[in-house]
Formats: C-alpha cells, structure tokens, sequence
C-alpha cells in the first residue's frame, strides 16, 4: 500500500478544476422554529381599516387604520432587526383578512401550495399569493379546489417531515384530504373544536405555537386530545397559556429562531413562563392590527424560507 500525502486530483483538461457550490436556497418553510431567514407580509390598507363595516369580517371593534398601520410597521421592523427579510406583497383586494398573509398558502421545499379557505370572503387570497409566487419564480406545487377548503392557520410542522392539520369550521374533510396528498410524508389530522362558532373561529394554530423542536405554547383545554398525545410522544415541553391570556392571543407566538419569540405585548404570564425556559421574548403592540381582527404574529407573517 503505498504511504504518504495523497495527492490532489488534478484539473480536468482545458482548464482548472472549477466546481461550483450549490445555489442558495430561495424558499422553502417546512419547519415552524427553523432560522426564519425571509417572509412575505400584508399592510393594512383601505380594505382592512373598513372591515367593521360587515359582521361576516368577525373584527371586534371598528378599525383604526393609521393605528393599524403603525403598529404592523413596527412589528415588520422587529422581524428586521431579528435578521428577517421582510417582504411585501403590495396588493390590495376586497378581503381585509389578507393582511394575516399566513392563512392563503403554505411554502414546501417543492414549492408553493394555494390554499382555499372556509371563510367566504377570504376565496381568492390565494390568487394574490399566488401572483405573487410566480413574480419571484417560486414554482406551484399544488392548490385546493372545490370543494375542498383549507386555511393556512389549521397548519403546522411539528417537524420537516411530521405535518399536521386541524379540520376546522375553515378547513374542511376534502380540504385536509387535497392537502395530505399534496404534502405527502408523515401527516396527522386532528379536530378543532367548535369553539363559539363561526364567528369565532378557531384554527389549530389558535391552540398551538411551536417555539422550538422540543417546546411549545398551548392552550389545553380546547387542545385536541390526539395532539396532545403527539406532543408527549414528542416529549415536548408544554407551556399553559392562562384563561385570561386566551383573548389575547397568548398562544399566537412566532418563533424567529429555536427559543426566540415574538409575541403580543400584555400576555405577561405566558412572555414569563417562556423566558424561565430560557428563552428569549420579544413583544409588540398588536392591539389593532392582530386583536381586533383576531390574528397573532404567526398570522401576519407568510414564511417563505427557513432553515
């Protein structure tokens, strides 16, 4: 056997050896807590500051729209100066819900997946989002037709291959079905409860918030008993959101990196029981633009790239 250095390959003929690293990846969000590198988001506008003007909207109060605006502004530059790309889709339609930009469609490694939701006057969100995806040359991997229903907010990874679904008053058995097939790998179907009703509609997400792979925000007792079980099996570590905080979105956190949240300002209890599992909380005021029109920080964000 021969000994000593061995010798680097030699460069192939007519030139030197010039091999080329992969391309960065451009999208690709299949994780909730992954490195949160590039989102696509909503301003309120117009649409959004008149949404009081019907019931069927669900907005609790009407709407501040300079308030509103203000408030997203801030958020978009705390998303910043946490090394968040932040993009715009700079659309405006009839839905003043498009502004929770999480909810039209989901980004896989394979490409965008448009969604359908059960909410009236959010069907053709997706349409916007999906314009939007061809702009940037992201491919169409899939969308959910009719009539088959399915909301973005009735979504999460509890890993990049463990994808779980919540049947809701927004997405529908036909929806979750369509969706399943499309994701492919390890999927798990839970209900939502019925909650107050469509007026006040609950997503899966409404109940869950991964902050990093082994911990998460939940509020238990609307929580699905077969989740939980996942959870345990998981051995993920439960944080209790309390009753009062429930209102407030508490369960509603965006995780910008393993154990880095932003959250709504005023759920004091649930920011606290966070930081004594070390981790580190970040706050704004989302008084308008996420409370009145019932969407969190995981609402108003689309992921676009993790990882």
């Amino acid at each position: 056997m021969r000994e000593g250095p061995i010798p680097a390959p030699k460069a192939a003929a007519g030139g030197p050896n010039t091999a080329t690293a992969p391309a960065p990846r451009r999208f690709g969000a299949q994780s909730m807590v992954a490195p949160l590198r590039e989102v696509l988001v909503k301003r309120p506008g117009p649409t959004f500051g008149a949404a009081f003007g019907e019931r069927a909207h669900g907005f609790l109060r009407p709407v501040d729209l300079a308030l509103a605006q203000r408030q997203h502004d801030a958020y978009c530059d705390l998303l910043a100066r946490l090394g968040v790309r932040v993009r715009e889709l700079g659309e405006e339609t009839f839905s003043p819900d498009l502004v929770y930009t999480f909810d039209p469609a989901l980004v896989t490694d394979r490409g965008a997946i448009l969604l359908r939701s059960g909410k009236p006057n959010r069907l053709g969100e997706e349409a916007a989002l999906g314009r939007w995806f061809e702009a940037e040359s992201i491919p169409i991997a899939g969308r959910i037709v009719a009539p088959g229903t399915a909301d973005g907010g009735d979504t999460f990874w509890l890993d990049r291959d463990t994808f779980c679904i919540g049947r809701s008053l927004r997405t529908n058995r036909a929806g979750a079905g369509q969706l399943a097939a499309l994701v492919g790998g390890g999927v798990h179907l839970f209900d939502v409860p019925y909650g107050e009703g469509p007026s006040v509609c609950l997503h899966l997400l409404s109940l869950i918030s991964p902050v990093a792979d082994d911990l998460a925000v939940v509020y238990l007792p609307l929580l699905p008993s077969g989740l939980h079980e996942l959870l345990r099996e998981r051995e993920v570590d439960l944080v209790a959101v309390p009753e009062e905080e429930w209102e407030t979105l508490a369960t509603n956190v965006l995780a910008v990196r393993p154990g880095v949240a932003v959250m709504l300002a005023g759920n004091d209890r649930t920011a606290r029981a966070l930081a004594d599992r070390g981790c580190e909380v970040h706050t704004f005021d989302g008084s308008e633009v996420a409370i009145n029109g019932g969407g969190g920080p995981t609402c108003l964000t689309r992921p676009i790239l993790r990882g």
